[in-house]
């Protein structure tokens, strides 16, 4: 399943490159940014952490298609006992994360299109180790001035995901058993909200809905970014995430505070 979610961003965005070459009109409408953040702390403590995000949209007269690929890992110093019951502190890695997708949209008219959109999702520490989603939908574009955009996405889709592994005591020792993959018909959701405040700082804010009857998952990811020149920029995110069945010791909402420097192109 992993390789057929890949396979189908893989066929969205060559969708969208062909698309885009047949445009007419400068780059077809093309536009994209990536983002970088790094911070590293040394002494009564050691920490590491490191993001980065690429991002690439096009609209032009028929096409409404976005493309994005996010990362992030961190290390810290974790209590373990090791195997002889001792207590030690260990530099490990703490987050390990990375996700990416594709929508592609055709237009019907200047405001409405129909969207197929994919998106998968591994995570080593989250209530579920990876989870992919395929979907068909239609999109309506609510607003759209120099200042503000509001945009819709609405639409079924089916979902596949393994939860976590659990811990559990065989013979007295710690062990994780693995848990069975699940699969099911979701229904998605997007609101993406875009103003600009100033003529150098805008605020974004996009809201994932992916539910089911058995797991509901949403996201959403918030930024504040001020522009330092016309290709570079600050940009202050924040992240919520949130799966309603998560298997014990997990818990259901992750979020994520990131400053990172962005690059415009």
């Amino acid at each position: 399943m992993n390789k057929t979610l890949i396979a189908a961003v893989c066929l969205f965005a060559l969708a969208g490159v062909a698309q885009a070459q047949d445009a007419a009109t400068d780059n077809g409408g093309w536009s994209g940014s990536g983002e970088f953040g790094f911070a590293s702390a040394r002494g009564n403590s050691r920490t590491e952490n490191v993001n980065a995000k690429l991002g690439l949209n096009q609209e032009n007269e028929y096409w409404k298609n976005s493309f994005f690929l996010n990362g992030m890992r961190s290390k810290g110093e974790v209590t373990v006992v090791d195997a002889q019951g001792n207590t030690v502190d260990r530099f490990s890695t703490t987050a390990n994360r990375y996700d990416g997708g594709a929508s592609v949209g055709y237009k019907l008219d200047p405001r409405s299109y129909v969207v197929g959109a994919a998106r998968y999702e591994h995570d080593d520490f989250g209530s579920n180790l990876w989870q992919g989603i395929v979907s068909l939908g239609y999109g309506y574009i609510a607003l759209k001035n120099e200042r503000a955009e509001l945009s819709f996405e609405i639409g079924p889709g089916y979902k596949r995901y393994r939860p976590a592994n659990t811990t559990v005591l065989i013979d007295s020792v710690p062990t994780e058993v693995r848990q069975p993959t699940e699969s099911e018909a979701v229904g998605r959701g997007l609101i993406n909200f875009k103003y600009r405040l100033t003529d150098n700082t805008a605020f974004e804010d996009t809201v994932l809905i992916e539910a089911g009857s058995k797991n509901k998952y949403y996201q959403n990811d918030a930024g504040l970014s001020v522009s330092m020149t016309k290709k570079m920029a600050l940009k202050l995110g924040f992240q919520v995430r949130y799966n309603s069945n998560t298997q014990p010791g997990t818990q259901s909402t992750d979020t994520l505070t990131t400053t990172n420097l962005v690059y415009n192109f």
